[in-house]
C-alpha cells in the first residue's frame, strides 16, 4: 500500500508539475506577457545587484561609451556562420549570445546569478563558483597543464581564473560570441592578463591542431547546447586532447537537490531562458564522454548547483 501511494503521490506531483510548465510556457508564448515579463526580471535583476554592491548600471554604461569597432574586426570571423542553435534566445536576450547588451552585462549578471551559492563571497560570487572548479580540477589532474583551451571563454572570466589557477600555462581563448572576446580581450588589456591567443569559432568546430592541449576547459558551456551540438563537442574535444591530457566540464549539476526540488513555476521559468536545459539534464555526460573516446571520467561537486565532470585520455 505504502509503495502503490508513494507511486502515485509522484504521478500526481508529476502531472500538476506538467499542467503547470504548459501553463507558464503558454503564457509566455504571447509576446506582449514575455515582453513585460522579461522587463521585470531585469528590473529585479538589476535591483538585487545594486543592493550586492554589484555596479550593474555604472558597469554598462562604461562599456557603452567605447567604441568597440576597431576590436570587433581584430577579432570577429566573418566567415563563420551559424547553426540554428548558437541564435536562440538565451537569458532574456532575443539574440542570445550574438549581442553586445549579453557582453555588457554578462560579467555583473554573473555575479548577481551566483550569488546565493557564495554568500560570504558577496559581488565576488562568481570568482568564488570559478575558483571552487579549480580546485575539484587540480585533485584530478595529473600534473599542472602547459597548454590550456578555454572553450567558452565568454568576456574573459574563465580565462582570467584559468591564468591565476595555472600561472606558467599557456591560454587559448576560444568563443562562438565575437563580441563576448572583443569585450575579453579588451578586459585582458585593461587588467594585464596575459592570454596567449584569442579565436573565434564554434566549439565542435575549433580548427585547432590536433592533440594541441593538456587541458581543454569547458565552463557553463553544455546546458546552453542541444544533445547533437554537444555530442559533437565532446569529440572535437578529445580530438584536441593529447595523451595524458584532459577534458573538464564544469556545469549544472542535474542531481543536486536544489534543481530535484525546485517548484515547477520556478523551474519553467529558468527553462523559459535556457531553452536547451531538458536536453542536457536528460544527457548521460559520463557515458557520451565515453563514446567520444575518453578512457576516464570523475566527477566532484562544485557548488550547491554545479559539477566539475574531468574526463582523462590514457598516456
Amino acid at each position: 500500500m505504502t509503495t502503490i501511494g508513494s507511486e502515485t503521490l509522484r504521478l500526481e506531483r508529476s502531472q500538476r508539475s506538467g499542467f503547470t510548465d504548459a501553463v507558464i510556457r503558454g503564457a509566455l508564448g504571447i509576446k506582449p506577457l514575455w515582453a513585460v515579463a522579461k522587463h521585470q526580471a531585469r528590473r529585479m535583476m538589476i535591483r538585487r545587484a545594486e543592493r550586492l554592491g554589484i555596479p550593474w548600471n555604472a558597469r554598462v554604461a562604461d562599456y557603452e561609451r567605447i567604441d568597440w569597432t576597431a576590436g570587433w574586426r581584430e577579432i570577429n570571423d566573418p566567415e563563420l556562420t551559424y547553426p540554428a542553435n548558437y541564435q536562440a534566445s538565451f537569458h532574456g536576450y532575443d539574440a542570445g549570445h550574438l549581442c553586445w547588451r549579453a557582453a555588457f552585462e554578462f560579467e555583473v549578471a554573473s555575479n548577481t546569478v551566483h550569488a546565493p551559492l557564495f554568500p560570504e563571497a558577496g559581488a565576488a560570487s562568481d570568482q568564488a563558483l570559478r575558483a571552487s572548479y579549480h580546485q575539484a580540477l587540480r585533485a584530478q589532474l595529473p600534473h599542472p597543464p602547459a597548454t590550456i583551451l578555454d572553450l567558452h571563454c565568454t568576456v574573459g572570466l574563465s580565462s582570467f581564473a584559468l591564468r591565476e589557477a595555472f600561472p606558467q600555462a599557456a591560454i587559448t581563448a576560444l568563443d562562438f560570441s565575437p563580441h563576448y572576446l572583443t569585450v575579453a580581450r579588451h578586459e585582458a588589456e585593461r587588467r594585464d592578463v596575459a592570454i596567449s591567443a584569442w579565436r573565434h569559432a564554434l566549439p565542435e568546430a575549433t580548427g585547432l591542431p590536433d592533440g594541441a592541449f593538456d587541458l581543454v576547459t569547458a565552463f557553463l558551456l553544455l546546458h546552453e547546447m542541444p544533445q547533437r551540438t554537444t555530442r559533437l563537442i565532446l569529440r572535437e574535444a578529445r580530438r584536441l586532447v593529447r595523451p595524458g591530457g584532459c577534458l573538464a566540464v564544469m556545469d549544472m549539476n542535474p542531481d543536486s537537490s536544489a534543481y530535484q526540488t525546485m517548484p515547477a513555476a520556478v523551474m519553467t521559468l529558468l527553462k523559459s531562458t535556457e531553452p536547451f536545459m531538458d536536453q542536457y539534464f536528460a544527457l548521460d555526460l559520463a557515458s557520451e564522454l565515453r563514446q567520444a573516446g575518453f578512457d576516464t571520467v570523475a566527477s566532484a561537486v562544485c557548488s550547491p548547483r554545479h559539477r566539475a565532470v574531468v574526463a582523462r585520455v590514457a598516456l
